[in-house]
């Protein structure tokens, strides 16, 4: 698993939560900044406080630590900080700790680490401004081609079908939906962030994404409509949710459904 055995695993796994969460205090930035209207661009100004937009200097600015050293306030206005910055710091730091121990030193936990931050950003900025950035979307298909190609020709064209087929699908279910509810059926994210999953995942994954993504959705929305509480569907956390599930499972999941067809 680990290529260089002369220094332990329990190394890279540590230096991985470390990179892991530098990357969480910067998806921090992008959710907050991606998420706002209008967009703000996630290098001017430089971080602040959100309350009093007092800069933030480079010891108040380490991931986890200086939330905690702060007792999440800010050092000028002395106004409360968000638990959500250490909590995103923390959960992409044990996600990228997480892939360095499943795969190793190996492509594959940057891999799975990198899609599994944007599936993070993209969760939390749906359920935040109700919007998917094309940041995260065509930005994340780029980087799940480059993946692919790194694997050879073959590998490039499952990703390439996998975004194609992504984008399409939903693009068509969003037509009828629309045509048949006389109103906006699917947000335009949505269909761009398959593509995103296409790419990493490919045709199979797609469609193990949206099924389970629309029956988590439906388990939760199903019954708060029959209760009488309409509201927005931000779908992007279930097809985040679906997907992180199908990179993580997919392969059992597969094997048991073939299995209980009877056809393995």
């Amino acid at each position: 698993m680990f290529a260089d055995q002369t220094i332990p695993p329990s190394f890279f796994i540590a230096l991985a939560g470390i990179v892991g969460a530098v990357f969480g205090s910067f998806l921090n930035v992008c959710i907050l900044r991606w998420g706002a209207e209008p967009k703000e661009s996630v290098v001017r100004p430089p971080s602040r406080c959100p309350k009093c937009e007092a800069g933030l200097a480079w010891f108040d600015n380490i991931p986890i630590l200086s939330w905690l050293l702060l007792r999440g306030r800010c050092r000028r206005c002395g106004q409360p900080i968000s638990i959500q910055y250490p909590m995103i710091e923390l959960a992409t730091a044990l996600l990228w700790s997480y892939m360095a121990w499943h795969y190793g030193w190996t492509l594959e936990a940057l891999r799975g680490a990198v899609f599994g931050t944007i599936l993070l950003g993209i969760a939390l900025t749906d359920a935040r401004a109700y919007i998917i950035p094309d940041e995260f979307t065509w930005g994340g298909l780029a980087l799940g081609l480059l993946f692919a190609l790194a694997g050879g020709l073959q590998s490039l064209g499952a990703a390439l079908v996998g975004a194609a087929l992504g984008f399409g699908l939903l693009w068509v279910v969003g037509v009828a939906g629309t045509w048949m509810l006389k109103q906006e059926a699917m947000g335009g994210g949505d269909i761009k962030m398959m593509a995103m999953v296409g790419a990493f995942l490919g045709w199979k994954g797609v469609l193990l994404t949206i099924f389970l993504g629309a029956l988590v959705g439906s388990l939760i929305f199903v019954p708060l409509a029959l209760a009488g509480r309409k509201s927005l569907v931000p779908f992007g956390i279930f097809l985040a949710l679906g997907a992180a599930a199908t990179y993580l499972v997919g392969p059992l999941l597969y094997a048991w459904y073939l299995g209980t067809m009877g056809i393995a």
